[in-house]
């Protein structure tokens, strides 16, 4: 047996339930709360040690997402939009986003959303993560 294979056979059993596509509402769920903490431990250290796996569970959330999740298509900042439609919301109510100056760069497609941003819109919409990457 390769012995990189015979490594990760060793470790497998304790972390599975982290790398394996959600197949229902509650794995779903429990994989989505699992990359908020890991979003809130990495925020925006792309050099983190975690930051490789915030990216790889948030690819087991999508595929989950595009099977069973209806979500608005498109850019970030036009789901941001439909949102903020959606709810009565003005750019003054935005203030997970920061300043009016920074509400309005990103509607306007000019910044991106960072992870804070992202995990604060995500639980005031009630929506994933992945609608605002």
């Amino acid at each position: 047996m390769n012995p990189q294979v015979k490594e990760i056979s060793k470790m497998w059993p304790k972390v599975r339930e982290v790398f394996t596509v959600p197949h229902n509402d509650k794995e779903y769920k429990k994989l989505v709360s699992f990359l908020d903490s890991i979003m809130d431990e990495v925020g925006e250290d792309e050099t983190h040690p975690l930051a490789s796996l915030m990216e790889t569970l948030g690819s087991l959330i999508e595929t989950y997402e595009v099977q069973h999740v209806p979500e608005p298509l498109g850019e970030p900042c036009h789901t941001l939009k439909m949102l903020m439609n959606e709810h009565g919301l003005k750019q003054a109510d935005m203030t997970e986003i920061g300043s009016q100056g920074v509400v309005s760069e990103v509607l306007s497609g000019k910044r991106s959303l960072n992870a804070r941003q992202i995990k604060a819109l995500s639980e005031r919409f009630g929506v994933s993560p992945a609608v605002f990457i």
